[in-house]
């Protein structure tokens, strides 16, 4: 990838108000302290990175946006609206989706029956409709099988539309993660290492279709990476984390001259 041809900067995206605010957030686990004091915003439409080394508390953040963990401390003000603590079924409602470094998918499900996963806080008809059929709900399940659709073709993963996702490559099962919470239409959308364990080609693949869901979907992403390489070349701001605490915040070229992130994460040879 060329960041010349890829760079957010270079083609001139229109960047939206803060959607999502985070104050002071601090967590602990028992007398271990993952988070200490982390602010920053993500603004609309943007892809907002948070790297730093293993350990750092990136996961752990994620988790806290997404109401997985309850901070002790700090808020997250998303929309407008600002929260102590968030459930994560209250974070999805709202439009907060998330995939996981560690696929959670169902092994012995379809990539269709898959994805459709995502759409059930869509889906308005009871269990008993949907048992029998009845005309509302079945009419409702072909719209919700239609929209999915889309969603395999824009992912290009048309041909393994009925194959069990545990026979697909790890490459494809990462792209069947992020179809997944495409489904839920999001207006928010956390990637917790998208691209970890993929090889070239494959990576090159996930961020053509990051960019392209933050492009054609106008869908603010929240990114966690390892690969230096890919949050330069496609984010529009990093935020740096380094044993729990925020050591960076600021345009790509500006984390990459930070002596304490170069110290911290990038290296002396970067």
């Amino acid at each position: 990838m060329n960041a010349a041809q890829h760079s957010p900067t270079m083609t001139q995206k229109k960047i939206g108000d803060v959607i999502l605010d985070v104050k002071n957030i601090s967590l602990s686990f028992g007398g271990v302290k993952a988070l200490t004091d982390i602010s920053f915003n993500v603004k609309e439409h943007e892809i907002r990175a948070i790297i730093g080394p293993n350990g750092a508390g990136k996961s752990s953040m994620l988790n806290c946006i997404n109401g997985v963990y309850k901070p002790q401390e700090g808020s997250i003000t998303f929309r407008g609206q600002t929260f102590r603590h968030m459930n994560s079924h209250q974070v999805a409602v709202m439009g907060v989706a998330r995939t996981f470094q560690n696929l959670a998918l169902f092994k012995g499900m379809s990539v269709l029956d898959n994805i459709m996963s995502g759409r059930n806080l869509k889906i308005k008809s009871n269990l008993f409709m949907q048992a029998l059929r009845l005309g509302p709900a079945e009419r409702e399940e072909f719209e919700h099988r239609a929209f999915v659709e889309q969603i395999i073709d824009f992912l290009e993963i048309q041909p393994y539309r009925k194959t069990p996702v545990g026979q697909l490559p790890y490459g494809l099962q990462k792209r069947v993660d992020l179809g997944r919470a495409l489904a839920m239409e999001p207006q928010v959308l956390l990637l917790d290492e998208p691209m970890a364990g993929m090889n070239v080609e494959e990576k090159q693949d996930m961020c053509r279709f990051v960019l392209d869901v933050n492009d054609e979907f106008g869908t603010t992403i929240v990114l966690i990476e390892h690969d230096m390489g890919v949050v330069m070349d496609i984010s529009d701001r990093v935020v740096v984390l380094d044993y729990g605490k925020k050591i960076g915040d600021g345009i790509p070229q500006e984390v990459r001259n930070n002596p304490e992130v170069i110290k911290a994460y990038l290296g002396t040879s970067h």
